[in-house]
């Protein structure tokens, strides 16, 4: 279902673990993670919530149908590593661009942030970013756009005394890819994530709409209050302040005339707060609340129509 107001579906009663029941566990220790090799485990390594044989027993709530993967011939990719003095050590990145085109070409870009415990190899479900924009959508090729991804930590790609991976995204990354030609003025950037990192491509998108020029954002883990944060990951933010600064929801307007679009499943732990955002959203972004948790299943059915609705506001 896509919609723009965003109410839940009810959970069923007859679930042993229903979304409901894991909310009377406190939101905040009520966030788990089972990513699917995009998210890693969230909390559950924290120890605050069941492990996945019980979100496992939500009876077919977590179960979505796996989308068939068609690409083009896959276009070239390039992995490689260099210093951030943003965050003050060495981080790895890949870039892959679409096929039938080459380094130097102007293309439009994706920054694709991974999410918690994930790096710049994992940062997809299912699928490498070479992948992703060979990826065919209801049967034709997406349109020719490039990818980078990169490690950005477990952090919440939020500033941290002596890391700051927005800054190394908005200063080092992003200015490198420009100099290969992609995301270059007049082409467009857009930013997109699972998870942690669909909160960052939105804080992204929130902090610096005058260089995003679209988001998706896939599950996002997203909380309404710096308790639940500290609650669930302790390192998610450096302290209340922070969370203020950077507090998806309470900046939600900053993405006004921006094209957004955001997906979470109705048994996803972090479904309260997507619904907090939603709605302090500016009209017009594009909601779909629908079955699903926070799994890979769930990632990887939304990555087709998110690059999809990317492609349809990057590429002219």
């Amino acid at each position: 279902m896509t919609s723009q107001s965003a109410t839940p579906a009810a959970g069923g009663e007859e679930r042993r673990w229903t979304r409901r029941r894991f909310l009377k566990l406190g939101v905040g220790s009520a966030i788990a993670v089972v990513a699917g090799g995009a998210a890693g485990f969230e909390l559950i390594s924290h120890g605050v919530l069941p492990g996945k044989e019980e979100l496992d027993q939500l009876d077919g709530a977590c179960s979505v149908p796996s989308p068939p993967l068609p690409f083009s011939p896959l276009g070239p990719s390039v992995s490689g590593r260099f210093h951030s003095r943003a965050r003050g050590r060495e981080v790895g990145y890949t870039i892959a661009l679409p096929p039938g085109h080459q380094m130097g070409d102007a293309l439009a870009l994706i920054v694709m942030l991974h999410g918690y415990g994930g790096n710049h190899a994992s940062a997809l479900a299912g699928m490498t970013p070479a992948q992703a924009v060979a990826l065919h959508v209801e049967g034709r090729p997406l349109a020719p756009m490039a990818m980078v991804t990169v490690d950005g930590g477990g952090g919440y790609w939020n500033p941290h005394p002596g890391d700051n991976p927005m800054a190394m995204v908005i200063d080092e990354l992003i200015p490198m890819c420009q100099r290969m030609g992609l995301g270059r003025p007049p082409q467009r950037i857009g930013t997109m994530g699972i998870s942690m990192g669909g909160y960052g491509a939105l804080l992204l998108a929130e902090k610096y709409p005058e260089l995003i020029s679209a988001v998706a954002a896939i599950s996002p883990a997203i909380w309404t209050t710096y308790a639940q944060a500290q609650a669930a990951n302790r390192g998610a933010y450096a302290s209340a302040t922070d969370f203020s600064d950077d507090d998806a929801v309470t900046h939600a307007a900053a993405l006004a005339g921006l094209p957004v679009r955001i997906a979470s499943g109705n048994d996803d732990p972090f479904h309260p707060g997507v619904v907090a955002l939603c709605a302090a959203l500016p009209a017009g972004a594009l909601v779909e609340f629908s079955k699903g948790c926070h799994t890979g299943p769930f990632f990887v059915a939304q990555e087709f129509p998110s690059l999809a609705f990317l492609a349809r506001h990057l590429v002219p």
